[in-house]
């Protein structure tokens, strides 16, 4: 009996890994085996960069909460054990958006915390 070789699903299989290879430069995107290669270490690359955008987006409003505190008299350490010790559940996030956005908002907070 002949060996069947699932020709149909091979060959998406081919095109699916093909296709995701594109744009790549010379054999990444025309041959199967450097293709999937590349297109793993790319996959890995992607899966690292995710979890090193939630890091440099949290330095990013770190360094930003304390450029703001710094203009009200404060640093960003104090600031944020006030806000802990006061129970405001402000997130760095929305602390960093209030710094940049409303300077006013984030200077009320700001007396409000070490008050």
């Amino acid at each position: 009996m002949p060996r069947s070789q699932n020709k149909v699903a091979s060959h998406r299989r081919r095109k699916r890994i093909l296709a995701r290879a594109k744009g790549y430069w010379g054999a990444r995107s025309k041959v199967l085996t450097v293709a999937k290669h590349h297109i793993d270490k790319a996959g890995q690359h992607a899966y690292r960069g995710r979890k090193l955008k939630k890091r440099e987006f949290r330095t990013l409003w770190i360094a930003r909460i304390n450029a703001a505190a710094r203009l009200n008299g404060t640093t960003y350490s104090r600031l944020i054990s006030a806000l802990d010790k006061k129970g405001v559940g402000i997130n760095r996030k929305v602390l960093s958006d209030l710094a940049s956005r409303s300077p006013e908002t984030f200077a009320e907070v700001v007396k409000f915390a070490m008050a």
